[in-house]
C-alpha cells in the first residue's frame, strides 16, 4: 500500500509539473503571438508614414517641391499607383508585381513584410485602362492596409461614405464607391478582372446587383450620363465570415479634370 501510495504521489507530482509547464508555455506563446502581431503592426504604420511623405500631389502649378511619381519611381519601379479612400486609413502606393504573390508579403521597398502591399492584379493593364482592374490587400488589425473596407458592411458607412482618389503617373481618377459583397475566393466573376472588355462589364455589374450586401444603381446610371467613359476598380480583402471569403468594394473610376 504504501508503494502504491508513494507512486501515485509521484505520479500526481510529475501530473502537476506538466501541467505548469504546459500552462507557462502557452504563455510564453500567447505572449510571443501579441508581441509578433504588434511588431508587424507597427511595421505596417512606420512604413504606411514613409510613404505618406512622397505621396504624389496632382499638378496645379509649377511647384516642383510637391512630390511626384518620379520620387516613388526612383525607389520602386512597380510603383503604378496611389488610392485613397476618403474616412479611411486606405492611403497608400499601388504596386503590381510579374504575379499576384510578388508583393503579397513584401513592402513597397521589396523587403519581406507579412504585411505586404497594396497591389493591381498582375493581369491588369498598370494604367487603369481596363474594364475591370482589381487590387488586394491584406486584412490587418486597427484597419491598416485594406482592414477598413470592414467599414463599409456597416450601412449608414457605406451610404455616407463613397468617395475616394486614385492618382496615377498621367492624372487622376475619382472613385465612387457603390458595392459591397463578401464572395469566395474562387469567384470568377470577381477574380478573372482580365475577362471583362467594354461589351461584357455589364454581367459584372449584374453579378454585383445580386450578390452586394449593399447596392447603389444611381452611381452607375450617374457615371453613365454623365458619357465620359467608366471604368471599374474593385478592392479585395480577407473575411473571416466563412472560410475562404473575400470582402470585395467595387467603384467607379472617372477621370478628374486637370486644373
Amino acid at each position: 500500500m504504501k508503494v502504491a501510495r508513494s507512486f501515485l504521489n509521484m505520479a500526481n507530482s510529475v501530473l502537476n509539473a506538466g501541467l505548469i509547464l504546459l500552462m507557462l508555455s502557452v504563455m510564453l506563446y500567447s505572449a510571443y503571438a501579441l508581441w509578433d502581431n504588434n511588431r508587424i503592426y507597427a511595421e505596417a504604420v512606420n512604413i504606411q508614414s514613409e510613404m505618406l511623405a512622397l505621396k504624389p500631389i496632382p499638378e496645379t502649378g509649377d511647384d516642383n517641391a510637391l512630390p511626384s511619381f518620379q520620387e516613388l519611381l526612383s525607389i520602386n519601379s512597380d510603383v503604378c499607383a496611389w488610392i485613397e479612400i476618403n474616412n479611411t486609413k486606405i492611403d497608400f502606393p499601388v504596386l503590381q508585381g510579374e504575379t499576384n504573390l510578388s508583393y503579397i508579403n513584401r513592402n513597397f521597398y521589396g523587403d519581406f513584410a507579412l504585411a505586404g502591399s497594396i497591389f493591381l492584379d498582375a493581369r491588369n493593364m498598370r494604367d487603369f485602362s481596363d474594364s475591370f482592374s482589381l487590387l488586394y490587400g491584406h486584412h490587418m488589425d486597427k484597419g491598416n492596409m485594406f482592414g477598413d473596407l470592414d467599414l463599409f458592411l456597416d450601412k449608414d458607412f457605406f451610404e455616407q461614405n463613397r468617395g475616394g482618389t486614385l492618382l496615377l503617373p498621367n492624372g487622376a481618377r475619382k472613385l465612387e464607391i457603390f458595392a459591397i459583397m463578401q464572395v469566395a475566393a474562387s469567384e470568377d466573376k470577381i477574380f478573372e478582372p482580365q475577362e471583362y472588355t467594354e461589351e461584357s462589364i455589364g454581367s459584372l455589374l449584374d453579378f454585383a446587383e445580386k450578390n452586394s450586401i449593399y447596392f447603389d444603381s444611381t452611381v452607375i446610371s450617374k457615371a453613365a450620363d454623365q458619357n465620359t467613359g467608366f471604368h471599374i476598380l474593385g478592392l479585395s480583402t480577407c473575411s473571416a465570415e466563412f472560410t475562404d471569403a473575400r470582402t470585395v468594394v467595387l467603384a467607379v473610376m472617372q477621370p478628374i479634370p486637370a486644373i
